[in-house]
């Protein structure tokens, strides 16, 4: 249940997919999908609304739209979208946890139609956020931002995550070293892998047709996290707060598109 077979053989290689122009309409026809979704999402958010109900409007936005949540049994994943709060890093579970003000909230939705898959979140304010938490939701999109200018044919994967710790070091925060971004297409997580920390070992050089996600997780704290016994969310070892923006992205001739963005 729940074991994606044919992505489990590709765990060590480090082939990058080149997408032919069918399978790039079928990837932007995905990702204006996830984009709906998660805009369906972020509606709903407000001071007292359960991460359940969020997840039962993405659940239920998704189907409405011929597509299939790709989260949901996902290795026995149990919901249709990931919801972290606050100190969650990412991959928290939807559950009876009602929002309150002042907290910051991740949306992670993933969405499969017509055999391509999506991949895209942001972090968004439960009413009355701090001075501190906006700073943190704010850097952090300047890191996706900033990395996504970075994207061009010619340039190594490894550096995406120079682009990122620079910006992050400068405002006195951290960046995720467990968790990075992915290829995406056909499979839901691939090649490329990209960290979004200086000095890694990522492999790959950007060539035309690539797609990928990059989805810094930047931290007030340290960068260390942990695993609750669910196995799925992860958290600040020093419980201070988490933030992440995502985009699905098409290495073009010329640079970039961002498909999750419409």
């Amino acid at each position: 249940m729940g074991d994606p077979i044919s992505e489990r053989k590709l765990r060590n290689s480090t082939h990058i997919d080149v997408m032919n122009k069918d399978d790039i309409e079928k990837m932007r026809t995905v990702c204006k999908i996830g984009r709906e979704v998660l805009e369906a999402a972020k509606a709903a958010v407000r001071v007292g609304v359960t991460t359940d109900e969020i997840d039962r409007i993405v659940h239920e936005a998704t189907i409405s739209r011929n597509a299939y949540p790709s989260p949901l049994n996902y290795y026995n994943f149990p919901k249709s979208c990931c919801t972290s709060v606050n100190e969650v890093i990412c991959h928290g579970i939807p559950d009876r946890y009602a929002l309150q003000d002042g907290d910051i909230l991740n949306i992670d939705i993933s969405v499969f139609f017509e055999g391509f898959h999506s991949d895209l979140n942001e972090t968004v304010y439960v009413g009355n956020v701090d001075a501190e938490g906006v700073k943190l939701v704010e850097t952090t999109r300047l890191c996706l931002e900033k990395a996504i200018e970075f994207v061009k044919p010619g340039n190594l994967y490894r550096d995406i995550g120079e682009v990122i710790q620079k910006i992050a070091d400068e405002a006195g925060l951290s960046v995720v070293r467990t968790y990075c971004g992915h290829g995406i297409n056909k499979y839901f997580h691939c090649s490329p892998s990209i960290p979004h920390y200086a000095k890694n070992k990522a492999v790959g050089v950007m060539k035309p047709g690539h797609i990928f996600t990059i989805e810094p997780m930047i931290c007030e704290g340290g960068w260390k996290d942990e695993q609750w016994p669910d196995r799925w969310t992860a958290v600040t070892q020093d419980g201070k707060r988490s933030a992440q923006f995502e985009e699905t992205l098409l290495v073009t001739e010329t640079g970039v598109e961002i498909l999750t963005r419409v």
